[in-house]
């Protein structure tokens, strides 16, 4: 196995550049941040929308969602891959199919999650925060969505780890990622499809394994805010109680 990881470290890193296209490792975590970036402002969008009070953008939101995450992200890829040279009447590369399978397949996650994270706060927010007389998207911009958006970082984080997993997919369509590297070495070796194989699971283990103690580190973080803001308001409201009312011996 070690044989394999030093003849072939640079394809497994990089692919074939500079010599030929970015693939290995370095593509695959390209393909998942780009991904993730353009996906997140529109996951919010979905999020949104899913709980706007006018049906007008609900519904298509709510469709959107569920047909995304009623399907395989395969399904997806194809639809990508024949639909979009179709539509624009011109050939797309496999990295931009991928990119843009990946987007529309996170952009309804993430609505998902950021939804669930809106929604799990108390509802009490919002409506003092339109006494105020802040409009709905002033309350959501300024009250709703940062509080929304740093209770679910967690929960973001583990589905950019999903999304480096389901760039695995994308050597179906000549994507030159990690798996599609680990398939050229394969083949050119014939006799060793185990620790090939092997190499190819211990370098997404060790990616994600990473994002995913990341993620438990910003949970803990999170909950010690949590708790350290309950603390602070049960104080607050303890030290307000024993003060005796004005005008009162």
């Amino acid at each position: 196995m070690f044989e394999i990881l030093r003849d072939n470290w640079t394809l497994l890193l990089i692919g074939q550049y500079p010599h030929g296209p970015l693939g290995g490792i370095v593509l695959t975590i390209l393909l998942s941040l780009s991904a993730l970036v353009i996906a997140f402002p529109l996951g919010i969008l979905v999020a949104l929308a899913r709980i706007s009070p006018f049906k007008a953008l609900r519904a298509p939101a709510t469709g959107l969602v569920y047909l995304v995450r009623g399907v395989p992200l395969l399904m997806v890829i194809f639809w990508v891959y024949f639909l979009v040279p179709v539509l624009t009447g011109y050939p797309v590369t496999g990295f931009v199919t991928m990119l843009c399978a990946l987007v529309v397949y996170d952009s309804a996650y993430l609505g998902e999650i950021i939804r669930a994270g809106i929604e799990g706060l108390p509802r009490g927010q919002t409506e003092a925060s339109r006494a105020l007389g802040l409009s709905y998207m002033k309350t959501m911009r300024a009250v709703i969505l940062p509080q929304a958006l740093y209770n679910v970082v967690p929960s973001m984080v583990t589905q950019f780890v999903s999304t480096i997993k389901e760039t695995s997919l994308g050597y179906i369509i000549n994507v030159q990622e990690i798996s599609f590297a680990a398939d050229q070495i394969n083949n050119r070796l014939l006799t060793k499809p185990f620790p090939v194989y092997l190499i190819l699971a211990l370098s997404y283990f060790a990616l994600c394994y990473a994002l995913t103690q990341f993620a438990r580190h910003l949970e803990r973080r999170v909950t010690r805010k949590r708790a350290g803001a309950s603390v602070a308001n049960a104080k607050a409201s303890a030290v307000a109680l024993a003060e005796p009312l004005p005008g009162k011996n």
